[in-house]
């Protein structure tokens, strides 16, 4: 870690610590589940298949959401490991079920003109995209995945 990195870490209060501490455990999680585990046993932890959660949460809840967002991309871009969209999202989603709050992972493909395809995924918690916003429109939705609860069906 550099010294400015240090720096700025120590002037974090000590939730906005832990929270980056957590995100850190959860992107190195997300990422050993994407290297080794068949992503047929990663779907069921994303949640139900073609269900939306809601666009609208509440106000404590989108604090939270957003403060999760942080935290996922403030470490994903420190990370020694890559820390892709896919490991984001997946992180982003785990650490939002443990408060309670509801969330949607899409997965999208793209065929760049004279390219292969592409694939994308990203998360979004009532209005707000979390992971994976920057190129999010530039993709085809082939299949989402969110917790039980109020939704909507794709």
């Amino acid at each position: 870690m550099s010294r400015g990195v240090l720096a700025k870490f120590r002037t974090l209060s000590g939730a906005e610590r832990l929270l980056l501490v957590e995100a850190s455990g959860f992107l190195f999680l997300s990422r050993l589940a994407v290297l080794v585990v068949p992503f047929r046993r990663i779907a069921p932890i994303l949640g139900r298949p073609m269900i939306e959660s809601p666009g609208n949460i509440q106000s404590d809840q989108e604090t939270r959401t957003r403060q999760v967002g942080w935290a996922v991309r403030a470490v994903a871009r420190r990370t020694p490991w890559k820390s892709n969209c896919l490991v984001q999202a997946v992180a982003a989603k785990i650490m939002l079920r443990r408060r309670g709050i509801p969330s949607t992972v899409y997965l999208g493909v793209a065929k760049d003109p004279g390219k292969d395809l592409s694939a994308h995924a990203w998360l979004r918690s009532g209005d707000v995209i979390l992971t994976g916003k920057r190129n999010s429109g530039e993709f085809t939705v082939l299949s989402v995945f969110t917790e039980k609860g109020p939704e909507t069906k794709v």
